[in-house]
C-alpha cells in the first residue's frame, strides 16, 4: 500500500532541517586558524582573505559571555586581547563568514572553529629586559626587569608577567667565560643575579624567564646577550684594525710636525728675499 503524499507544509520543514542557515549562500570559512600570543597579547590568524563577504570573530569562554571582535571585517587577523582578561580561562574562536544584509537575520552564519586556547599556559614569556650588570672582583651581578603585558592595575600601569604568574615564573641566568663555549646557569625568582667567576676574567650573559609547571612552552625569550669588559685590552675591544688606523695617523702627525715648519721656514725666508729685491729696485730707480 502506497503512503500519502507529504505535505507542503511537512516538505518546508525538512528543507529548514536539512539547512538550518536557509538565506546564506554557501560561502567560504576559514582555514588555518592560529593564536599568535607573545606576554598575554594575543592575535588571532587566518586564511583566506575574503571576496564578497566579511568575518566576525567570536571568542567563547567556558564561562564567560560570548564577545565579539572585529566585526565585518576583511583582514585575516584580529587582536583578541582584550576579550582573553580572564588569562585563566580556556577559550575557542568562532571565525563567522558574513554578509552584512544577512547580520539581522536569526539564522546561524557558517563559521570554523579555532583549536582551544589558555593564555595561562600558553602565551610565550617575552625578553626581559637588562637594566645594568657589572663585574666587579670575582662577582658578576645583573640586574633586569619583567616584560610588560597589554593589562592594566585600575591606576593606568601595565602589568608585568610577573604580576601575573607570580610564583609560577622563574629566571635564569646563563652565563660563560668570553670567547669560551661552556655555559653555566643560575636560576632566580628575584630581578637580580650575583655569581661568583673568575677575577679579571670577560664573561658574557642572557637572561631568560621559565615556567618549570608547565607542559610545553616554559621557557621564554632570550634577552640580548651582553658581556663585561674588566681587564679588556684595547685590542680584544676592537680588534687590529683600530691600531693600524691610529697608527697611520701618528705617522700623518708627525710628517706634518716635521714638514709644516720646513716649509713656513722656507716661506719665510723667500718672501724676506723678495722683499730685499723689491728694495733694492726701487733704491735703483
Amino acid at each position: 500500500m502506497l503512503r500519502a503524499a507529504a505535505s507542503p507544509r511537512a516538505l518546508l520543514l525538512c528543507a529548514l532541517l536539512w539547512h538550518p542557515a536557509a538565506g546564506y549562500e554557501i560561502l567560504p570559512t576559514a582555514v588555518n586558524i592560529t593564536w599568535s600570543s607573545i606576554n598575554f597579547k594575543t592575535i588571532l590568524q587566518w586564511q583566506p582573505k575574503p571576496s564578497g563577504y566579511f568575518y566576525t570573530v567570536e571568542i567563547h569562554g567556558q564561562t564567560s559571555d560570548i564577545k565579539r571582535k572585529c566585526m565585518l571585517t576583511s583582514e585575516t587577523e584580529c587582536d583578541v586581547t582584550d576579550a582573553l582578561r580572564n588569562v585563566k580561562e580556556t577559550y575557542t574562536a568562532h571565525i563567522l563568514s558574513v554578509k552584512p544584509e544577512k547580520m539581522d537575520n536569526f539564522e546561524e552564519p557558517p563559521f570554523a572553529a579555532s583549536e582551544k586556547f589558555t593564555p595561562y599556559s600558553q602565551t610565550v614569556i617575552g625578553k626581559p629586559e637588562i637594566k645594568t650588570y657589572s663585574q666587579k672582583g670575582s662577582k658578576l651581578n645583573v640586574m633586569f626587569e619583567d616584560p610588560l603585558t597589554p593589562y592594566m592595575f585600575p591606576n593606568g600601569s601595565f602589568l608585568s608577567i610577573q604580576d601575573i604568574f607570580h610564583h609560577d615564573l622563574e629566571y635564569k641566568l646563563y652565563y660563560w667565560k668570553d670567547q669560551s663555549s661552556g655555559k653555566k646557569d643560575v636560576t632566580t625568582k628575584s630581578h637580580n643575579f650575583e655569581v661568583s667567576v673568575d677575577s679579571g676574567k670577560n664573561y658574557c650573559f642572557y637572561v631568560k624567564g621559565i615556567i618549570p609547571s608547565r607542559r610545553e612552552n616554559h621557557n621564554g625569550q632570550e634577552s640580548m646577550v651582553l658581556c663585561t669588559s674588566v681587564g679588556r685590552s684595547i685590542l680584544d675591544e676592537y680588534g687590529a684594525e683600530v691600531f693600524i688606523i691610529l697608527a697611520v695617523i701618528a705617522v700623518a702627525v708627525i710628517t706634518l710636525a716635521i714638514v709644516l715648519p720646513v716649509v713656513l721656514c722656507k716661506r719665510k725666508k723667500a718672501k724676506k728675499t723678495r722683499d730685499v729685491r723689491e728694495k733694492e729696485l726701487l733704491n735703483g730707480v
